[in-house]
């Protein structure tokens, strides 16, 4: 018997949920613990609750919702994302994951379906990172990544821990941190990148995850008036930190792979004004590779040409990697289920690795996982102009509901 879940109702709960933290040109705003993070939990609570399912709370604020199998002693089969959003953000980044999981739920429902294993739905707390650095912190400190001290101590721009924003919204949790131990996690997301619809295929059987550095870089030079200050006196922090940009720009676009990845995401200026020459600039530095020993030669080249601006225009730097993100191989056996479920529905796939990071990165550590992609229209995420088209999302739910019955029925120990 085929067991098809319903598209409709799934591009409806998306809608449903976008209408919490609308943004002016269509997109969502639901920054980690605001109050329409909070909403969006408190909706999909009640939804999972309509069906049955449970609700439990880690200390450090992840939604794990059950719902029972017939081994319930069994570590369960999970899939989820995550619900909060970038400042302007897309209807479809992470939350697809989310709700593809209420779906899979729902669709087991109204067939009347109990799978052997338990199956979990989980919400990641804070894993766009925009609220509170790093990224993906509370996947992170399930897998032991991050201590829980350490997660509930992050503070967002006005001084806010995410342990206060936690106990604000009501999401302060009791089961300790890395529970329940999980028998494999899938997770579904949009592609975020251009491949998948530029190659005119419908899902990416997702094998692992590039590798990902971040740094805080600080540049001193000296202010000065724009007008009597000579060009060779200065010590222009700008112009040493735009050196450093081009120069890591070329470095990047010279890989004809493509797997090299060089973005400085935000500039700050100490103090700007019109006419005077830049004496303090902050930034940071996005390093991102497929390959751990590339990943490694282009942080040495990120300190070399650092180390650089000192001689060539006379500043001091500062640099401190906040976080690190080695490259990650999922499961081989999850990658199969997914392959299978992808090549049932009988549309074009590709193996690929994941560009962007994910919760899976951290879950992977700790239990089998894979990921399942869907095209995204232009390969735009992280905007409000993020679109997925209904039949994708259809699609990648339902090679999800396959690849997870497929492993909630086998009663093997997890590895």
């Amino acid at each position: 018997m085929t067991i098809s879940i319903d598209g409709q109702r799934l591009w409806s709960s998306l809608m449903a949920m976008a209408e919490i933290g609308p943004t002016a040109n269509g997109g969502s705003c639901r920054l980690a613990l605001s109050e329409e993070d909070a909403a969006g939990r408190r909706l999909l609570i009640e939804w999972c609750e309509a069906i049955g399912c449970t609700l439990r709370v880690d200390r450090v604020g992840n939604l794990f919702i059950r719902r029972p199998g017939k081994r319930d002693d069994l570590d369960p089969v999970a899939t989820g994302s995550h619900l909060d959003t970038q400042p302007k953000g897309g209807r479809f980044d992470g939350i697809l994951g989310v709700l593809a999981g209420l779906e899979v739920f729902r669709t087991l429902h109204d067939q009347g379906i109990v799978t052997e294993r338990p199956l979990e739905l989980v919400v990641w707390t804070n894993e766009e990172g925009s609220r509170f650095a790093p990224a993906m912190v509370a996947s992170g400190a399930f897998a032991g990544e991050f201590s829980e001290e350490y997660t509930l101590a992050r503070t967002d721009r006005d001084g806010v821990t995410l342990g206060q924003a936690l106990a604000a919204c009501g999401f302060a949790g009791e089961m300790p941190v890395g529970e329940p131990r999980l028998a494999s996690f899938f997770e579904l997301h949009i592609e975020q990148g251009p491949v998948l619809e530029e190659e005119n295929e419908a899902i990416g059987v997702v094998t692992g995850v590039q590798g990902m550095r971040w740094f805080d870089v600080t540049l001193r030079g000296q202010p000065a008036h724009a007008g009597p200050t000579p060009m060779t006196y200065r010590r222009d922090a700008l112009a040493a930190a735009a050196r450093l940009i081009d120069r890591l720009q070329a470095h990047a676009l010279a890989d004809t792979s493509g797997g090299t990845k060089v973005t400085v995401g935000c500039l700050e200026i100490d103090s700007p004004s019109r006419n005077v020459i830049p004496g303090e600039v902050r930034l940071t530095m996005d390093l991102r590779h497929v390959v751990e020993a590339e990943l490694d030669a282009l942080e040495a080249r990120f300190d070399r040409e650092l180390a650089a601006l000192t001689e060539a225009f006379g500043v001091e730097t500062a640099s401190e990697r906040i976080w690190a993100s080695p490259v990650v191989n999922f499961d081989a056996g999850c990658i199969d289920a997914v392959e299978r479920a992808a090549r049932a529905q009988g549309v074009a796939y590709r193996r690929m690795m994941s560009g962007a990071g994910h919760d899976a990165v951290y879950v992977s550590r700790v239990a089998p996982t894979s990921m399942i992609f869907i095209p995204c229209r232009d390969g735009i995420s992280h905007n409000e102009a993020e679109y997925a088209t209904p039949e994708h999302c259809a699609l990648g739910t339902q090679v999800l509901l396959e690849a997870m019955l497929e492993r909630a029925n086998t009663l093997e120990a997890s590895q």
